[in-house]
């Protein structure tokens, strides 16, 4: 009798597992950890489901994924820039998923054309100047990429190396973009835009910094970034250039395996549902599918003009334009 019980007992913990483990999702997240926290928690408040993440910087995210491609212990992909989400596509660590709030919600060049991935929200590039250095030196605020190239702003702007930040790459791939697609165009435009440039910098959010405590008049950033900036009170200008601007795409994507494919497809949804991009929107960047005013900048989404930016070909060339711009922009460093 005994042991008749002790089976039952067990065939009931059996069929508990999978109703436990159905109750959670592990996701790696490349957002910040809070803005990580907001969207998982709200996404629990209102499933039930618990999402057990995990923080990591977008380069640690691909290489764990990949460490872990025989054994997944996450079932998802929360940000991290397009181009990533594309190398993990190609190298067989993501799985395509149709979803219908994906096609409802994100235009179709911000989403993966085999539904590997879909962006989340966009980060433009953007121009930011101090007010009390513009003023000291007589500057003029710059709203196009054209402005920059004048002599006043010799030795005055800062943007981050392409070597080392995604940022700075953006920017090479931007130039080609406002050239008509033109690669040698845009490598002479970048020549061309080295007189202006006082420093290369490491990370993508130090040139804004720098703007903002006035050690330099200028700086080349995400808007998101230098928004997040003014809001704390730094005496800045901000302007989206005229002629086009680049975009970081944060994106999402689900692991080959993952322990949770269901629960996972349920976050993907709610991220990229209303709920989900309500609080994205709180976060100072351009969430896809709102025609949103976007603080500081005092303009809708629609007003913008972004350029016609190919994420698989920027992905496909880092390495060689890299090495491009290292070798030809003057004292590029």
């Amino acid at each position: 009798m005994k042991k008749k019980f002790l089976a039952a007992l067990l065939c009931v913990m059996a069929l508990c597992v999978p109703a436990m483990a159905a109750d959670t999702v592990s996701a790696y997240t490349t957002l910040e950890e809070v803005f990580a926290k907001e969207i998982f928690d709200a996404f629990t408040a209102d499933t039930g489901i618990k999402v057990e993440w995990v923080r990591l910087a977008s380069g640690e995210a691909v290489a764990r994924i990949e460490a872990e491609k025989e054994n997944p212990q996450a079932s998802i992909w929360v940000g991290g820039v397009g181009t990533l989400h594309i190398n993990a596509k190609n190298k067989g660590l993501t799985v395509p998923y149709r979803s219908r709030v994906a096609e409802k919600n994100v235009p179709a060049r911000f989403r993966d054309p085999e539904n590997y991935w879909s962006g989340l929200y966009i980060g433009s590039i953007a121009f930011a100047m101090n007010k009390d250095r513009a003023k000291e030196l007589g500057l003029t605020m710059p709203v196009k990429w054209a402005d920059l190239l004048k002599p006043e702003f010799a030795k005055h702007v800062r943007v981050a190396n392409p070597s080392t930040s995604g940022t700075g790459y953006n920017v090479v791939t931007n130039a080609i973009r406002i050239n008509g697609n033109d690669e040698d165009k845009g490598f002479e435009f970048l020549r061309k835009l080295n007189a202006s440039i006082d420093q290369y910098t490491k990370s993508g959010s130090a040139p804004g910094k720098s703007c903002a405590i006035g050690e330099v008049p200028v700086a080349i950033g995400y808007l998101h970034d230098l928004v997040k900036l003014v809001i704390n009170g730094a005496p800045l200008s901000l302007a989206v250039p005229e002629e086009g601007a680049g975009y970081e795409t944060a994106s999402m994507s689900l692991l080959k395996n993952g322990p949770q494919p269901v629960e996972a497809k349920k976050l993907y949804d709610w991220i990229l549902g209303p709920k989900g991009q309500k609080i994205i929107s709180g976060w100072y960047v351009i969430p896809l599918g709102a025609d949103m005013e976007i603080p500081v900048l005092g303009k809708k989404v629609s007003e913008l003009n972004f350029v016609n930016q190919d994420d698989v070909w920027d992905a496909a060339n880092k390495e060689r334009l890299v090495a491009r711009w290292n070798a030809e922009v003057p004292d590029a460093k």
